[in-house]
């Protein structure tokens, strides 16, 4: 059951554009009729096989538009450079699909100074919060912007300088989410 649970859940987030594991997991616990179940799989396990079922039924298009959407990133990185921008998330790890967001984090001596700068250059946002986990289960609130540019959904979450230095754990592993620099995209889509 496990087994099915966790091919059921990267499935429906491979098919069905869903970004949240946990409601991918409930998901997929209802469709195999346990909703009830208190044993669902890791994300880490989820995400390993959301990446084989890609593998197996990706196709070209899939392929292109993640491209694109890391084009689109490099692109919104040298509009924030200012702000030190580093891509997280499914786009930088390859499983991002068709609606997938470009997540940004963006470091700053206030969260202000974003929307300034969105304000200043026309660009229409929405505002809100994000909660990232920190070190051994710390939760912190952090800013976030939210806007379109391209036809990408763009999500910037606001640091303070010193959160250049130390990353939130990942929602998959648990371990410092893995930034990367304009340069570094520009690397992967080469």
């Amino acid at each position: 059951m496990r087994l099915s649970l966790i091919r059921e859940a990267a499935r429906i987030m491979a098919e069905e554009g869903v970004a949240d594991y946990g409601f991918a997991k409930r998901k997929a616990a209802e469709r195999l009729g346990a909703p009830d179940t208190r044993n669902l799989p890791s994300n880490r396990e989820v995400q390993e096989a959301l990446i084989e079922y890609q593998q197996i039924f990706g196709d070209a298009e899939r392929e292109a538009g993640l491209r694109t959407l890391r084009r689109r990133a490099v692109e919104a990185m040298e509009f924030f450079a200012r702000f030190r921008p580093r891509l997280v998330g499914s786009v930088l790890s390859g499983t991002a699909g068709a609606d997938s967001d470009i997540q940004l984090h963006l470091f700053s001596d206030t969260p202000e100074a974003v929307a300034f700068f969105l304000m200043e250059h026309g660009i229409p946002y929405e505002s809100g919060e994000r909660r990232l986990r920190f070190g051994r289960g710390d939760w912190v609130t952090h800013p976030a912007f939210r806007f379109v540019a391209g036809g990408a959904a763009v999500e910037l979450i606001v640091f303070d300088e010193l959160g250049l230095r130390e990353a939130p754990r990942s929602e998959v592993h648990g371990r410092p989410m893995e930034r990367a620099s304009v340069e570094a995209v520009r690397e992967l889509i080469a």
